[in-house]
């Protein structure tokens, strides 16, 4: 980031650390993990984490037979994880890799030939804005960038910290046309045909790429795990502690600091699923003592202003983490009845602190009665 190191370090460690306590509170606090040690049949609960990926904290929960089994498993998430980074990288080049870096740099030039896992990164994308109300896009690169050069710098100097003019907004938002984005699955390409335009695929890579990893796991044998991708949760099977049948999630509550004893606004019960949060309380920098977060409505180009957060529950995280964005840019009621619609469960909280919930979700959130024990 284009910001002085001193400030950069220490904004880092501040970071590293809120995200790291946040991913804990998720994956391993009160309800999500149990303290026992010992879980059925040899199975024992194992965690570690990893700060090199996606610019946040993925933390691995997992029930293993031993510490080498374990090892073994998180060693591979973590290479695989450091493998579709780069891939889905779009600010960093790497040698010998054509990533979505690449396929920018040549908007308008020729389709560049890209891995699958590229591919159908883009085409879930592309199927997820036609199936939906359009409001998240990853053609709006040419926008979201913009957003993020003066959401840094005013990062770095806060005195100084200003909005983008809204002309180079508008200007830039000509080049965000999604049918312009053209995937040649038979060639194993794309090309983005409009020179100014280019891929931002924020809303989708983490949860994206935690749900191509637990799958990989689960197909080499692992049975029981949840991966935390910087709050985008995946779980496969059930906590093997001869207890639970479901693992907890904890929500984080938007409108207080994690730090803080009232940091968690409630829990919600999963297995085979995934849980991803959206909201207003992530990036995001302060203007004339008002706070700007980074999920940029594509009809006013504007951070969107209709809820503190919205978080998902579905059974892919690179849906749901679609998915959360999506709901998020939607004012409701118009957000709920797409939950509806597509078969997602969902928790908004309203600018004005109360809590709105698809009638599925209040089913398996623990202030309702939800437990890990056993379904309703």
């Amino acid at each position: 980031m284009d910001i002085g190191q001193d400030r950069l370090v220490l904004m880092m460690r501040v970071s590293k650390l809120r995200v790291l306590v946040i991913s804990i509170v998720l994956a391993l606090l009160g309800i999500v993990i149990a303290v026992r040690l010992y879980g059925t049949r040899g199975y024992e609960k194992y965690t570690d984490s990893f700060f090199d990926t996606f610019d946040t904290v993925v933390v691995v929960v997992a029930y293993n037979r031993s510490q080498e089994e374990f090892d073994a498993y998180f060693d591979k998430i973590h290479r695989r994880f450091q493998d579709l980074h780069k891939r889905y990288d779009i600010y960093h080049e790497y040698p010998g890799l054509n990533n979505l870096k690449t396929i920018n740099d040549h908007a308008g030039v020729k389709p560049v030939k890209v891995d699958k896992e590229i591919i159908d990164l883009i085409l879930l994308g592309k199927q997820l804005y036609s199936q939906t109300a359009g409001k998240t896009n990853i053609a709006m690169g040419a926008v979201l960038r913009i957003w993020h050069e003066y959401r840094e710098a005013g990062r770095n100097n806060a005195e100084a910290a200003q909005l983008p003019p809204m002309e180079q907004l508008r200007a830039a938002s000509e080049y965000t046309d999604i049918d312009k984005v053209i995937v040649d699955e038979a060639n194993s390409t794309v090309y983005l045909a409009d020179s100014e335009m280019s891929l931002d695929v924020g809303a989708l890579a983490k949860g994206y790429a935690a749900e191509l990893v637990i799958q990989e796991m689960a197909a080499q044998g692992l049975k029981s795990a949840m991966i935390s991708a910087g709050g985008n949760i995946r779980a496969i099977g059930k906590p093997l502690d001869g207890i639970r049948e479901r693992w907890g999630v904890g929500i984080q509550d938007p409108q207080q600091s994690i730090f803080s004893e009232d940091g968690l606004l409630d829990v919600v019960f999963i297995n085979d699923g995934a849980v991803v949060s959206s909201g207003d309380y992530q990036r995001y920098y302060v203007v004339d003592g008002k706070r700007y977060h980074h999920i940029i409505d594509p009809a006013t180009l504007m951070p969107a202003e209709y809820y503190h957060s919205v978080t998902v529950v579905a059974e892919g995280s690179g849906a749901a983490d679609y998915m959360s964005t999506e709901l998020f840019l939607l004012p409701w009621p118009e957000s709920r009845a797409l939950a509806e619609e597509l078969g997602v469960e969902a928790l908004w909280v309203m600018l004005d602190g109360t809590t709105q919930t698809t009638e599925g979700m209040r089913e398996i959130l623990r202030s309702q009665g939800a437990s890990g024990a056993a379904r309703r």
